[in-house]
């Protein structure tokens, strides 16, 4: 690893904890992201050569601090704000501590002033660090939309009388379905990156992972909470076969089980196993006991399809999101047959449109059901959509595979 790649991820680590300990601190969302952002060019230009610090944080935020105090001299704000400016510049950096202030940030964004799906987004920018694109790809609209979105959200936290500050209690347990969205969104950008040369961004679903056990720890009679960090668990636990010695991906049902992680599934299974037992079934919960199916499966074709079909069903319902679809028609098409699964499928292309994943199912099930032609023109569209470059790998290959017949 060179040692440009190297500072580039701790950079993305550290950049929710200084915009976190900035915001509390200060207030200005929009001010600190960009005091944070000048702070983050100036170590990316100086730590590759000079070497990392021996408190990258604490300097990280103590150049963040002269930039915000910077923009408030510049400003042409009132003499008590250019005062304040100044003392904040001279002040010595407050102790860290041990708080996490990623953690804190994150229910900080989800501000009362935003509604869902306005908060998610911009707390995705500040915490999970996702781009414009991938956020807008993660909630199926254009990348323009939610550039607008995204601006929206953080003027009107701007203009709002409500300060960006720590939340109590009641407002916490308020904000909390934001704060799993944002969670399950980062795990899942992580886990299965939208773009890039890689499959995965260890980093971003290893953190969005360690942010769900300090919610679970800190509410941990929230089950859907509980019931998250089991599908992070067990989802994670099959990430060392998913992929081979050269990076390529390894579809579920040819991944070599052996390699699976026990250790993970065990604990997923016991937090999932607590979560169904207290009843009030929630989306997260049903997501994990539809994981923990497939980690309890001695092989593919011996998993139990007919469980997981039924409990996409049930999610389907509670969610109607077009992806869960997506995943019922493969677990439909594993009991009743591909073309039960083409079916569900027939209903959900408006809603989904190029999305590659949609191409990619349906050439699947076509490729199940002996239309080979049907599924290469699939395969074709899927690969052509396709924004990763392992994805996009494996598609190719199974169009070469069906080409030759």
């Amino acid at each position: 690893m060179t040692p440009a790649s190297t500072t580039d991820g701790l950079l993305a680590s550290l950049a929710p904890q200084v915009l976190g300990a900035l915001v509390r601190r200060f207030g200005d969302f929009a001010a600190a992201e960009d005091a944070v952002q000048e702070a983050l060019i100036a170590a990316s230009s100086t730590w590759p050569d000079n070497g990392v610090p021996d408190e990258p944080l604490a300097w990280l935020t103590r150049v963040a601090r002269r930039r915000l105090a910077d923009h408030y001299r510049s400003s042409d704000a009132r003499q008590t704000r250019e005062e304040l400016a100044a003392s904040w510049a001279i002040e010595p950096p407050e102790p860290l501590g041990d708080s996490d202030d990623s953690l804190i940030l994150m229910f900080m964004c989800c501000h009362p002033s935003l509604t869902a799906t306005s908060a998610i987004p911009l707390t995705l920018r500040a915490v999970g660090g996702l781009t414009t694109r991938e956020i807008a790809a993660a909630f199926l609209v254009p990348e323009a939309t939610m550039a607008q979105r995204i601006s929206r959200a953080k003027a009107t936290v701007k203009a709002s009388a409500v300060p960006f500050e720590l939340p109590t209690a009641t407002d916490r347990a308020a904000r909390l379905a934001s704060v799993l969205h944002v969670l399950y969104l980062m795990y899942n950008e992580g886990y299965a990156t939208m773009s890039g040369s890689d499959l995965a961004r260890v980093d971003l679903s290893n953190e969005a992972i360690r942010l769900t056990v300090g919610v679970h720890e800190a509410l941990p009679d929230e089950r859907e909470a509980t019931g998250l960090l089991a599908l992070m668990l067990l989802t994670d636990a099959r990430r060392p076969a998913r992929s081979g010695p050269a990076g390529e991906l390894i579809p579920l049902e040819q991944q070599d089980r052996s390699r699976w992680n026990r250790a993970l599934i065990a604990e997923g299974v016991v937090l999932i196993t607590d979560c169904l037992r207290q009843g009030g079934l929630g989306e997260y919960q049903l997501q994990a006991a539809i994981a923990a199916v497939h980690d309890q499966a001695p092989t593919h074709a011996a998993t139990n399809w007919a469980e997981i079909a039924a409990l996409y069903r049930l999610l389907e319902r509670m969610t109607a999101n077009p992806m869960v679809t997506l995943n019922r028609a493969v677990a439909v098409a594993m009991v009743e047959g591909p073309r039960a699964g083409l079916d569900l499928l027939d209903g959900i292309g408006d809603r989904l449109g190029d999305h590659h994943r949609l191409h990619a199912v349906r050439a699947h099930l076509l490729e199940m059901a002996g239309d080979r032609s049907a599924a290469f023109d699939e395969f074709r569209l899927a690969a052509a959509n396709a924004t990763n470059r392992r994805e996009r790998d494996y598609l190719n290959l199974k169009i070469a595979v069906l080409r030759r017949g």
